[in-house]
């Protein structure tokens, strides 16, 4: 799971899922389709485990 950023919203919908139609109808769908991969590449290079795994001796 990642974490959203300010200025994250435009990507994604109130439950989370990415919005893969403009916000503004008269926006171009192919810039707005790159922007959103580009976006989703963030989120993957950003992820970081959310536990810490301890071995015990």
């Amino acid at each position: 799971m990642s974490i959203l950023r300010p200025g994250d919203e435009k990507f994604h919908y109130s439950d989370g899922s990415h919005r893969w139609i403009p916000p503004d109808p008269d926006y171009d769908q192919e810039t707005w389709d790159e922007q959103v991969r580009q976006h989703k590449q963030a989120h993957l290079r950003n992820e970081r485990p959310k536990v810490r795994l301890r071995r015990l001796v």
